[in-house]
């Protein structure tokens, strides 16, 4: 399959006397795809029952005629102001208790049942009259589920749907009274209409009602999603994806990817850098203009796994954003490597946000390839450079990675729940090890909690993982890779009770965790040779072999076999410690890179990255800021 190139546009936004001249530049600029119609509800039906397809029929066909191909979005994340009207209880809730208010995007409860049926409705009317048109090739449901904090509402909708799911999960109150341990402060319940939801509270809520209302949170995304991609499969063969968000996890991804054909996501190095990616000050001064150099490349790997292999990057930003703290204009060059980086992992399609800068409304800030003008933006000579480039490169042959890491939602939402210490959370967890990985110059796939593990792997890396079910464990015991697990492997069974025996309870290897603690940032723990235990450790009774430890000799990595439980939270140096002995005796090379240079490989090409705004060497040669070369492997 070959790479290819696309852009967001919105019709409605101009004048129909430009849109042919729209299209002919798309084309002319080397891009393929075309996503169209996710916000236009209210051009769409602008009255109840008043539906006006002449405008969207038109930009079609012309995008066609241009011989583009046309993602067509479901319009549902921007209910029309009618639709409050008809249904003014639809509006999700936030955790303290106030409506989500009309006036941007994102206003509707998943759990709402009337408004669930208006989307079933306007969905149906859309496919139908699209389904067969040939210049659709692809379908997009909603937008960015759970951005702006959106999964989770407290309404009475969520309320209602959350006890008739808690009915069917348990089938008896005293069921749900025993998984939760409800005799603790006298919370035992006797109808499951007694449950409410786990906010306002006067103290922290129990674990287990927490956990399995984000568990329910994230069913009703993926029902909400299911019931879009079963309308339109009715009336369409043509693939439909979903654009998911950078950290964005209210909601398991897995679960919706399940029901789609293409995954995708939507890429703001430089506005995830100041906004959620977690990085220190002076790493965000070192990448301001570049971004990240890990951060995009985890979630390419996550949503190639959640796609089953078929992902895209369905908004990729090409100039300065809005919505960051912070928005300053990219490095030159970097539109290229974001791009050709994706292409790396395997993307099948890159498309530009968006084709031209908005000149009114939230977005004017947000640049686009045309500046509001029409006059080019400085990505859209990039955006050229890619097109010509994709021409003579090879198709998308992916890469079998030796190096497995495995990400689970619903630790994620453990960690949240039950953190132990401030600023603990396991996407940061994940993200560590996996930056450790890029150091050391490995290519990584992604595996869910439920995925076999292949032959070919020969590292697994699965931190963090609070509930670890019993088939979980044999697994990664019985698999031949080196595996690490740990910190809080196993701590918490599926309903956040400590098991007995205590964790990690893991087969064949022994190991109990006594005593667990977390640490202030400012005072970690020196590894004897090397590194720190910072944040969280573990305290564990085991005769197993230490591989790292403290200066005063007590273990924190210790190793049966193939199996590594660590028992802390490494810093950078204690995490390519890790990854180096692992590595070592899995038999994979690996390569130390200097800071802002990365490495991916597939199956027949090597890319190698430079993050850094100065020149910077690697193995392939001298790379410049904002470099990227590709080689053949031989």
């Amino acid at each position: 399959m070959k790479r290819t190139l696309g852009t967001c546009y919105y019709p409605e936004h101009w004048d129909r006397a430009i849109w042919e001249e729209d299209a002919k530049r798309m084309a002319e600029a080397g891009l393929t795809w075309v996503r169209i119609g996710e916000f236009a509800w209210s051009r769409i039906e602008p009255t109840p029952g008043v539906l006006m397809w002449e405008w969207l029929d038109e930009a079609i066909e012309i995008l066609g005629k241009a011989g583009l191909k046309v993602v067509l979005g479901t319009p549902t994340a921007t209910p029309p102001r009618w639709m409050l009207d008809r249904h003014p209880d639809m509006l999700a809730v936030d955790k303290e208790g106030r409506p989500r208010g009309f006036g941007s995007r994102r206003h509707y409860c998943f759990s709402h049942e009337g408004y669930r049926t208006e989307c079933a409705r306007i969905v149906e009317l859309l496919a139908a009259r699209y389904g067969a048109n040939p210049a659709i090739a692809a379908w997009q449901t909603d937008n960015e589920y759970g951005c702006h904090d959106t999964t989770i509402s407290y309404s009475d909708a969520a309320r209602q749907a959350f006890q008739g799911w808690l009915a069917n999960r348990y089938q008896s109150t005293a069921a749900l009274n025993a998984a939760w341990g409800n005799v603790f402060w006298s919370m035992e319940y006797q109808d499951f209409e007694q449950v409410g939801l786990p906010n306002l509270t006067v103290t922290e809520p129990n674990p287990a009602h927490s956990i399995d209302f984000r568990r329910f949170s994230s069913d009703q995304v993926a029902s909400f999603n299911r019931l879009q991609v079963e309308i339109i499969r009715r009336y369409s063969e043509a693939p439909i994806a979903h654009n998911y968000m950078g950290r964005v996890t209210d909601f398991d991804h897995f679960k919706v990817g399940d029901d789609l054909e293409i995954a995708s996501w939507d890429s703001y190095p430089l506005g995830f850098l100041e906004d959620r990616g977690g990085a220190n000050p002076a790493r965000q001064r070192a990448f301001m203009r570049q971004g990240d150099p890990d951060f995009q490349a985890f979630h390419h790997d996550l949503y190639r796994a959640v796609g089953r292999g078929r992902w895209w990057v369905m908004e990729q930003q090409p100039g300065p954003v809005n919505w960051a703290p912070f928005n300053p204009a990219p490095l030159p060059g970097m539109v290229r490597l974001w791009t050709w980086e994706a292409f790396a992992h395997g993307a099948e399609a890159v498309c530009y946000f968006r084709w031209r800068q908005a000149p009114f409304a939230q977005e004017q800030m947000h640049a686009g390839l045309l500046r509001p003008d029409s006059v080019e933006a400085p990505a859209m000579a990039e955006a050229r450079e890619v097109a010509a480039e994709t021409k003579d490169a090879s198709e998308i042959a992916p890469l079998k990675a030796q190096v497995a890491l495995i990400f689970d939602y619903d630790a994620e939402w453990a960690w949240q729940i039950q953190p132990h210490g401030a600023g603990l959370s396991y996407f940061d967890l994940v993200l560590a090890h996996y930056c450790a990985l890029r150091r050391a110059g490995l290519s990584v796939d992604i595996l869910p909690p439920t995925a076999e593990i292949p032959d070919h792997v020969r590292m697994v890396l699965a931190p963090g993982l609070m509930h670890m079910d019993a088939a979980l464990k044999e697994r990664l015991n019985k698999c031949r890779a080196q595996v690490l697990i740990g910190p809080r492997g196993g701590a918490r069974d599926a309903n956040m009770a400590t098991p007995v025996p205590l964790p990690p309870a893991f087969p064949d290897l022994d190991v109990t965790v006594a005593r667990a603690e977390s640490l202030r940032p400012d005072m970690p723990m020196a590894l004897a040779g090397g590194g720190h235990v910072t944040g969280y450790r573990e305290e564990i009774e085991s005769t197993e072999e230490a591989v790292l430890s403290l200066k005063d000799g007590t273990p924190v990595a210790v190793q049966r076999g193939n199996i590594t439980y660590m028992a802390g939270w490494g810093d950078d140096a204690a995490l390519d410690r890790l990854v180096a002995m692992m590595a070592a005796e899995a038999g994979v090379p690996i390569t130390p890179l200097p800071d802002g240079v990365r490495v991916r490989e597939t199956a027949t090409e090597r890319f190698w990255f430079n993050y850094g705004a100065e020149p910077a060497e690697c193995p392939a040669g001298v790379l410049p800021p904002a470099g990227v070369l590709r080689e053949e492997k031989v």
